[in-house]
């Protein structure tokens, strides 16, 4: 183990005496999916010749801090919250997603998100405290001295901390609800008629209704965060810097965005100079699999295999529902790998075969395999279009119905809902997009498209952090929104659909535009 973070070191040094610039990364990480992303670009950076600390809570998800081995240097956040707790508030979260949901009104939803937004909070406001009333451990950060810190806005602290130690700071990001943080933070511009809100399900190509709809969820969204942060954050920000700030403005001061997805995923829409795409940039040609896995592969002949994951948080599906997916699976003529934690379904086919885990990457860019059944998180979206595999989404919660719903318009994938699944409905859409060429076809497009970059995401993303570490910062990319109160550049009027009286059509369409975002957008 101890050889092992020794060779990290040595080659860490190497690049680093070769580049003549050698920087220390700081990092206020999120959990779960987010981390396995970072990690990669983390580790890259130290393939670099950098630095990385990592902030860990002591209780976690998937960060290892105990790791020897890890190329890394964690610095443990003894919270207060124990292991155990955190464990079971997922657990709790994962079941309201997967087996709640369906059965409540949309208010019972919105009061159930809004106290599963608290609770996480107050995790984040612990953690933060950790950190922010430890002065020895600030003065030992301080002593350091960083280039540079990594956060993401999803887990709120990472640009306090930047104050803190006055550094510039990157955020890794995939979204925020209703874009909010990437609009009312970053300075992103969102035209409501074209730029479909984060989890509203919808793509670039909406009716007037949707229009109206997404509309109605930015300017809700906007007013819900802006209220929440009053009270949960804004107030915490200004007494620990010891000056009247606010979250969104301290999160407007992140130096570049590294967004991540690409344009083989995303509508097209406006973006800022600062904001930079690095989607796939975990992504890897395949490595060959351990002799078991590939035996059982080579196995499936002509008819080739399907992969099954539903990431690494979805651990729990009752027995009835695993039974229903397993005899789906039992149905069809290819082997399936299916990683799969729970009770072995009783209707679990000879052709399917059951992982604690399975090397996915790797799976995914075997010749033989013909379709991926997912949850639709990014990370494993982006490693089926990496490879050019066809999708079956079956998404949950967070970000997954959006991805989903941006690669069935783009005719990559079919979906899913986990709440009415059947066992003929999974049948029928493997059939589906196994047997119509048409999905192969559009998701090798978009492997082609993202293959074909000018910088690989990864390298991208490794060159703007070295860019803000030798500039310390990009102030030069920054909008001049940031310095505007918020009405200037914000001129709204009310989107109507064209009215039945001539006169009436005559005054509301002589401009027949609607200002919102910076953007002029036709509505009627």
């Amino acid at each position: 183990m101890m050889g092992s973070r020794f060779l990290w070191l040595l080659w860490a040094y190497t690049c680093c005496w070769s580049a003549g610039f050698c920087g220390k990364v700081v990092v206020w990480p999120t959990d779960a999916s987010h981390w396995i992303n970072v990690k990669v670009l983390l580790e890259e950076l130290v393939l670099r010749g950098h630095e990385v600390t990592v902030l860990v809570p002591s209780s976690n998800l998937l960060i290892d801090y105990r790791d020897t081995s890890s190329p890394f240097t964690f610095e443990v956040l003894q919270v207060p919250f124990t292991q155990e707790s955190l464990d079971a508030i997922m657990e709790d979260f994962l079941n309201f997603w997967m087996n709640e949901i369906s059965n409540l009104t949309p208010w019972e939803i919105m009061w159930r998100m809004k106290k599963d937004l608290e609770v996480f909070t107050n995790m984040s406001k612990q953690t933060c405290d950790t950190l922010v009333t430890k002065p020895q451990l600030i003065a030992k950060l301080r002593q350091a001295k960083f280039d540079i810190l990594i956060a993401d806005p999803l887990c709120v602290g990472g640009e306090l901390i930047a104050e803190i130690l006055a550094i510039p700071f990157v955020y890794s990001f995939r979204f925020s609800d209703g874009n909010v943080v990437e609009r009312l933070c970053g300075g992103l511009l969102s035209p409501p008629s074209y730029v479909p809100a984060s989890t509203m399900r919808l793509t670039d190509q909406m009716s007037f209704v949707e229009r109206l709809k997404n509309f109605l969820f930015y300017f809700y969204m906007d007013l819900f965060f802006l209220k929440f942060w009053q009270n949960e954050w804004d107030g915490y920000y200004s007494n620990v810097l010891g000056r009247p700030t606010t979250l969104c403005e301290t999160m407007g001061k992140a130096e570049i965005w590294l967004i991540r997805t690409y344009w083989d995923f995303e509508f097209p829409r406006p973006f800022l100079p600062n904001f930079e795409f690095v989607g796939g940039l975990h992504c890897q040609p395949a490595k060959p699999l351990p002799k078991e896995m590939e035996e059982f592969v080579q196995s499936s002949g002509e008819h080739g295999i399907v992969v099954f994951s539903l990431g690494s948080m979805v651990y729990n599906l009752s027995y009835e529902k695993s039974n229903v997916i397993a005899r789906a699976l039992s149905q069809i003529p290819q082997k399936v790998l299916w990683r799969y934690k729970g009770k072995k379904p009783e209707t679990l086919g000879s052709n399917t075969r059951i992982y604690d885990w399975i090397p996915q990457n790797d799976l995914l860019g075997h010749p033989l395999t013909k379709a991926f059944i997912t949850h639709g998180g990014t990370n494993g979206i982006y490693e089926a279009i990496y490879h050019g595999i066809p999708m079956i989404g079956i998404p949950m919660f967070a970000d997954q119905h959006d991805n989903i719903a941006h690669m069935r318009a783009k005719g990559a994938a079919t979906e899913l809902d986990f709440s009415t699944l059947e066992t003929q409905d999974l049948v029928d859409a493997l059939n589906t997009v196994i047997n119509n060429s048409t999905y192969k076809e559009n998701v090798l497009r978009l492997s082609r498209i993202h293959h074909d970059q000018p910088v690989k995401p990864l390298d991208r993303a490794v060159f703007w952090i070295e860019f803000v570490m030798r500039h310390k910062g990009a102030k030069h990319l920054r909008p001049a929104a940031h310095h505007l109160t918020w009405t200037v550049p914000f001129p709204l009027s009310v989107p109507l659909p064209r009215p039945a009286s001539p006169t009436a059509d005559n005054c509301l369409c002589a401009a027949k535009k609607v200002v919102y975002s910076h953007v002029i957008v036709v509505l009627c």
